[in-house]
């Protein structure tokens, strides 16, 4: 842009310099400098509009980033909990059917043990008729 500023004076002035070879009096010159003037201004009216958009548009980023920000913080806690309570879920039924096995196992004992002991006894009472 400062490119095309610059050609555009450049323009300008070549004109001034024609108008000026041909006798342009000194108010021509001065209506051309004040129309550049007037072009200038309306260029930095049209950049200061986008900036002001664009300084909105961030403002209204950074409120959502940080309520963004929140909702992540308490996603975070909320799932630091939950893992921990599935930790210890997964701990107590680990527990339990370890537990659970045991008793299986003393059941399948006592179980032999009372068929071992009635098939004496029935021996027993066999042997006494």
């Amino acid at each position: 842009s400062k490119k095309l500023f610059l050609l555009y004076l450049i323009s300008k002035f070549r004109k001034f310099n024609h108008m000026a070879g041909q006798g342009a009096s000194l108010q021509n010159y001065n209506n051309e400098l004040v129309k550049c003037i007037e072009d200038l201004r309306e260029k930095r009216e049209e950049i200061n509009r986008q900036i002001l958009q664009d300084e909105e548009e961030k403002a209204k980023i950074q409120r959502d980033l940080s309520v963004l920000t929140d909702r992540l913080s308490k996603i975070n806690e909320a799932l630091a909990r939950k893992v921990q309570a599935r930790n210890e879920y997964d701990k107590t039924i680990q527990e339990t059917e370890g537990a659970y096995m045991k008793i299986l196992e003393s059941s399948q004992t006592l179980l032999q043990v009372l068929k071992r002991e009635t098939v004496s006894l029935v021996k027993k009472k066999q042997s006494s008729n």
